[in-house]
C-alpha cells in the first residue's frame, strides 16, 4: 500500500512521492532564532500551527496546496531548515475478523507455544516457538517502575484486563478539573493524550491500540488472558483515529509527550508514507533522553533492506525494528524482513489479545509482533535497572535463538525472553 499505514511503508521528495501519497499540508522546521512566523507575509501563505519542541521550533502549515516551486522557495527561505509533506498514517492490521468469546491462556500461543495452539487443524504449530515467557516469569514479572508508551489509536482503558496496569498522570489526577496541574502544556492528561482530536481523552474507538496494549501487559488477573508484563505502567497515546487515520505531525507530538513524561519505550506499531526528517529528529532526540523505540517492519512482504520502511528503517541507534513470525516459527507470509534492517522476529501470526469494550480478538500483524518485543525489553529493564538503550538492544538480539527459517530474514532471530534475562548469547 503507499499510504501511511500500521506497521507499513514511506520514501521522499516533494514530487513524486507527495504526488503517490496521502498528506494533509506540510511541516516546516524553523532555523534556531527565527521570528518568520510572526511577519504577515509569511502568515499570508496559510494556516499555521507553531509547535516548540524539544529538538527545535516546528509550523504544521495547513489550507494550502504549493507547487514544487513555491515549496521550493519556501525551502530556501534563509530561516527555513526544511519543508517537508504532513503524511497520513493508517490503521493496518492483516486480521482482525476472529473475535474470541471465551478467551484463555492456553490459545496464546506467542507466550507458550504447544503446538496444537498455533496452528490449524491439518497444520499444527512448532512446540517452543515462543518468546519463552514462562521461564523469564520466574525471575521476573515486570514492575510498576517501568512506562511503556503505546502510540496508536489509543487504549480502552475501562478494560478490565488493562485497568490496572494503565500509567497515570497523578498530578493531573489529584489536581483541579480544567488545570494544567503539571505544567506540561496539556490539561486533565490523566491517561495520556489524543493527538487525533487534540483533547485529554485518549480512549480507543478502534481497538488497535487496546490490542497492542494487552500483549504488552494485559493483567494476570485470573480473567481474559496474560500480557508479557504482569507489571507496567501502559502510557496511552492516541494519534491515530477512531478511523485509523493520523498524521505525521501527530506521532511527533506523540513521541514528544512520552518522553517528556517518562517513558522507558515506546511501542510503535504504524509507519508509512515518505521518509520524514522531523520524525527521524523526534525519534533522535527520545534517544538522548533515554526512551527506546520499538517499531514494525510492515506488512508488504518487502526487503527493508532493498526498499525502506519508515519509522523502521531510520537510522536512529534506539530503534529497535521487528518482523513477524508464525506458530511454526516461520517468516509470517505479509512480514517485511530485512538481513541488516530489521533486527529481530516475534509472534505476529493470530494472535488473541484485548480489543475495545472488554472483548479479545485475534489479529496478525507486525503490528502484532512489536508489543511483543516492547515488553520482552520491559522485563529485561524491571530485572536490570539503570540498563542502556544500547546494551538492552544488544543483549536482545544477542540472545534471540537462530532459527534457520528466519536467518536470511533478519539480523539476529527469534526473541527469547528467558535466554535475554540470563545474558544468554549466541
Amino acid at each position: 500500500m503507499k499510504k501511511v499505514i500500521l506497521s507499513c511503508a514511506l520514501a521522499l521528495t516533494f514530487g513524486t512521492a507527495a504526488a503517490s501519497q496521502d498528506f494533509n499540508g506540510y511541516i516546516v522546521k524553523f532555523k534556531k532564532g527565527s521570528n518568520l512566523l510572526e511577519q504577515k507575509s509569511f502568515k499570508s501563505i496559510g494556516n499555521f500551527e507553531k509547535l516548540s519542541l524539544s529538538f527545535g521550533d516546528f509550523a504544521k502549515l495547513t489550507n494550502v496546496n504549493l507547487s514544487n516551486k513555491a515549496i521550493s522557495e519556501l525551502a530556501n527561505n534563509p530561516e527555513i531548515e526544511y519543508v517537508e509533506p504532513n503524511w497520513i498514517i493508517k490503521v493496518d492490521p492483516v486480521d482482525n475478523s476472529e473475535v474470541a468469546a471465551d478467551p484463555k491462556y492456553s490459545q496464546q500461543w506467542g507466550l507458550i507455544n504447544t503446538g496444537k495452539n498455533s496452528g490449524g487443524w491439518f497444520s499444527p504449530g512448532k512446540a517452543g516457538e515462543d518468546v519463552n515467557a514462562e521461564k523469564a516469569w520466574e525471575i521476573t514479572k515486570g514492575s510498576k517502575d517501568i512506562i511503556v508508551a503505546v502510540i496508536d489509536t489509543g487504549i480502552d482503558y475501562r478494560h478490565p484486563d488493562l485497568k490496572e496496569n494503565l500509567w497515570t498522570n497523578d498530578a493531573e489526577l489529584n489536581g483541579i478539573e480544567g488545570v494544567d496541574d503539571d505544567g506540561n502544556g496539556y490539561v486533565d492528561d490523566i491517561y495520556g493524550y489524543d493527538f487525533a482530536n487534540n483533547d485529554a481523552d485518549p480512549v480507543d474507538g478502534h481497538s488497535h491500540g487496546t490490542h497492542c496494549a494487552g500483549v504488552i501487559g494485559a493483567s494476570h488477573n485470573s480473567i481474559g488472558v496474560k500480557g508479557v508484563m504482569a507489571n507496567v505502567k501502559l502510557m496511552g497515546i492516541k494519534f491515530l483515529s477512531d478511523s485509523g487515520s493520523g498524521e505525521t505531525i501527530g506521532a511527533i507530538k506523540s513521541i514528544e509527550y512520552a518522553t517528556k513524561m517518562g517513558a522507558h519505550i515506546t511501542s510503535n506499531s504504524w509507519g508509512g508514507g515518505a521518509k520524514s526528517e522531523a520524525l527521524k529528529e523526534a525519534i533522535q532526540a527520545a534517544y538522548d533522553a533515554g526512551t527506546m523505540f520499538v517499531a514494525a517492519a510492515g506488512n508488504s512482504r518487502a526487503d527493508n533492506d532493498a526498499k525502506p520502511s519508515y519509522p523502521a528503517s531510520y537510522a536512529v541507534d534506539g530503534i529497535v525494528t521487528v518482523g513477524a513470525m508464525d506458530g511454526k516459527g516461520n517468516r509470517s507470509s505479509f512480514s517485511n524482513y530485512g538481513k541488516t534492517s530489521v533486527h529481530v522476529f516475534a509472534p505476529g501470526s493470530n494472535i488473541l489479545s484485548t480489543v475495545k469494550n472488554g472483548s479479545y480478538k485475534k489479529m496478525s500483524g507486525t503490528s502484532m509482533a512489536t508489543p511483543f518485543v516492547s515488553g520482552v525489553l520491559g522485563l529485561l529493564l524491571a530485572n536490570e535497572p539503570g540498563i542502556t538503550i544500547k546494551e538492552a538492544k544488544e543483549r536482545l538480539m544477542e540472545s534471540t535463538v537462530l532459527n534457520s527459517s528466519l536467518s536470511n530474514y533478519a539480523a539476529s532471530g527469534r526473541v527469547d525472553a528467558y535466554r535475554m534475562l540470563m545474558n544468554e548469547r549466541n
